[in-house]
C-alpha cells in the first residue's frame, strides 16, 4: 500500500510539471512577423507571412514540433479545423511544422492534408530553428504550441505535451476572447 502511494505521488507531481511548460508569447503581446514556406492552404509551394496575410482576424497558430507529430495530434488539428470556424466565423487555422529536416517535412505535409482534408486549416514549415520565429517564445519541449492572435497581439498560448482533440476546448475558449 505504501509503496503504491509513493508511486501515486511520483506520478502525479510528473503531471504537474509537464503542465508547467510555458511556450508562446503572453496574452497581450504583439506578435512579430515571420516567413513560412505554404504547403496547403492559403499559401501554397511558396514563401509567405500568415501574420501579414491574417492580419486583424482571429488566427489559430499551432506550431507543430515535427518530431512529435503523431495521430491524436492530427486529431486536434482536425477538430480545430471545424471548431475554430464555428466559434468565429472569420478564424482560420495554421498549422506551423518546426524542424531541422524541413524538406521531409514539406513532402509529409500533402500527404496529411489528404488524410485529413482540412478546409479552414494552412499547412506551412517554418525554415529557421526549430524553436520557432522570433520573439514568439515557443518552447521546444512542448510537443505543440497553440497560439490565439487577434488584432496582431496575442489573445492566449497554450504549451501541449501530449495534444489531441479534447484539447480543442481550451483553444475554443480562448478564441471566443478575441471577438
Amino acid at each position: 500500500m505504501r509503496q503504491s502511494l509513493c508511486v501515486s505521488a511520483v506520478l502525479a507531481a510528473a503531471l504537474v510539471a509537464r503542465a508547467d511548460i510555458s511556450s508562446g508569447p503572453k496574452a497581450g503581446e504583439k506578435v512579430e512577423d515571420f516567413k513560412v514556406y505554404g504547403v496547403v492552404g492559403a499559401i501554397e509551394n511558396k514563401e509567405g507571412s500568415y501574420v501579414k496575410d491574417r492580419k486583424d482576424d482571429p488566427t489559430v497558430y499551432v506550431f507543430v514540433q515535427h518530431e512529435h507529430f503523431n495521430r491524436p495530434m492530427a486529431r486536434l488539428l482536425k477538430e480545430l479545423d471545424t471548431k475554430a470556424k464555428e466559434t468565429n466565423d472569420k478564424a482560420a487555422t495554421i498549422a506551423v511544422w518546426l524542424t531541422e529536416k524541413q524538406d521531409a517535412a514539406k513532402e509529409h505535409l500533402p500527404k496529411i492534408q489528404m488524410s485529413l482534408n482540412f478546409v479552414n486549416t494552412s499547412l506551412g514549415v517554418f525554415e529557421g530553428d526549430k524553436s520557432g520565429p522570433n520573439n514568439w517564445g515557443i518552447n521546444v519541449d512542448a510537443h505543440c504550441t497553440v497560439v490565439i492572435v487577434h488584432k496582431g497581439k496575442a489573445v492566449e498560448s497554450i504549451a501541449l505535451q501530449s495534444a489531441n482533440e479534447t484539447d480543442a476546448a481550451k483553444v475554443v475558449e480562448a478564441l471566443k476572447k478575441a471577438k
